[in-house]
């Protein structure tokens, strides 16, 4: 089994030659679907180059990379990363809505963002690298 981590959530598929995998997978983990005239989510489509579609399996590297989303895997190919494309990192900036998160407090206690909109909010980050 491969990991898949995708801005939806992460994913365990049975991958073969790279990042091809059924179209039942590659609709579960992007939430696109594969139809005659591409990959589709409600209305849009975006249309498959013959090489990255082979009967019922789909290229999801080839496709995500189309949809100008950046691909990323480890040296094993056992994890791969399709990160959320351009535009859609744009439009959430231009929110100024920060992504919601869950993380504990000082006591434990699991607290998300979420829980805290309409309030003003100061969060800090440390990193060491």
């Amino acid at each position: 089994m491969t990991i898949v981590l995708t801005p939806a959530g992460d994913f365990d598929v049975k991958v073969r030659d790279g990042l091809w995998m059924t179209d039942a997978e590659a609709e579960r983990v992007t939430g696109w679907a594969l139809k005659p005239e591409g990959m589709c989510r409600a209305e849009l489509c975006v249309p498959m180059p013959a090489s990255a579609v082979r009967g019922c399996e789909v290229d999801v590297e080839a496709f995500w990379t189309k949809l100008g989303g950046p691909v990323a895997t480890s040296e094993a190919r056992d994890v791969w990363v399709l990160g959320a494309p351009a535009q859609e990192r744009n439009a959430a900036l231009e929110g100024l809505q920060a992504p919601d998160f869950t993380l504990p407090d000082i006591d434990g206690t699991p607290r998300s963002l979420s829980q805290l909109r309409g309030k003003k909010v100061f969060l800090a980050t440390w990193a060491s690298w």
